[in-house]
């Protein structure tokens, strides 16, 4: 059977690994099992030493993305160490500072907005910038976003609107890019994962279990499911997308009025 995917020999970078419940962990393992090379960026120190284990001898270099100057320095890191081109660029990287609890949207401190946006978003428009030389002339750029932006759910306080600034990124990227190159960008929205990060967000727990019964088939997704997506949108068999967010959520966002989840709503109060 022909290649569909075509990934073998290609080189791939990926921010965001933190640990083996990592949807850029389990992105990074189904590039590699295609015959890819993959290129990490962690963070700090401290979490590539958390990580030894996990990564063994694999090429690993450090990117503080909220630090001014980081991302070009890492983009000049890896091509002098020889790797490249780059055949695409996985950002998987979240950031909220939820350590006081939530708040109503509007008591939004501008630091942790501001801080969130940096991290969350703005990195990508770096990381594109910096990494542009280096790309292989088809290369493809995927960021992990959320499959609804017009949901406001509560316990994600100011995050919803800073996802949502990350997938209008992808659009202007993938636009201006287009002016001198073909490097495509795209987003995978995915519905809720049981991840570490995820862990963090209060009462996540309770939403995860109402998700799961939204979905046509009452079961949640699995971080692998997302994975095979964005590993698609890395590969030249979704050349014809460009600038657009594939929403992977096992019908999460179309059953709002799934019979069991009124029945639950409408039962009498005790």
């Amino acid at each position: 059977m022909p290649d569909f995917l075509q990934l073998s020999g290609k080189v791939f970078v990926v921010f965001g690994v933190a640990n083996r419940k990592s949807v850029a962990w389990s992105v990074a393992q189904t590039l590699e099992g295609q015959g890819a090379t993959v290129i990490y960026s962690v963070r700090s120190l401290a979490r590539k030493k958390s990580l030894e284990t996990l990564l063994g001898t694999r090429p690993v270099f450090l990117c503080d993305v909220e630090t001014d100057g980081a991302v070009t320095r890492l983009a000049s890191e890896i091509a002098a160490a020889g790797h490249g081109p780059i055949a695409g660029l996985v950002h998987s990287i979240a950031f909220a500072n939820y350590r006081e609890g939530f708040k109503p949207f509007h008591e939004t401190l501008r630091a942790d907005f501001l801080q969130a946006t940096t991290i969350s978003a703005f990195s990508l428009v770096e990381i594109a910038r910096a990494f542009k030389p280096h790309f292989a002339p088809t290369a493809s750029v995927v960021t992990i976003g959320i499959s609804s932006l017009l949901v406001t759910p509560d316990n994600y306080g100011y995050m919803g609107p800073i996802k949502a600034a990350l997938e209008s990124c992808i659009r202007f990227l993938a636009k201006s890019f287009s002016a001198d190159s073909a490097i495509r960008f795209n987003s995978v929205g995915s519905g809720p994962l049981k991840t570490s990060a995820s862990a963090g967000i209060p009462g996540y727990v309770q939403s995860y279990l109402y998700a799961e019964k939204l979905t046509f088939r009452k079961r949640n997704l699995e971080t692998q499911e997302v994975a095979n997506a964005v590993t698609f949108l890395l590969s030249a068999a979704s050349s014809g997308l460009n600038g657009t967010s594939l929403v992977v959520d096992a019908g999460l966002g179309a059953n709002y009025f799934d019979q069991e989840i009124i029945r639950l709503a409408m039962r009498p109060s005790p």
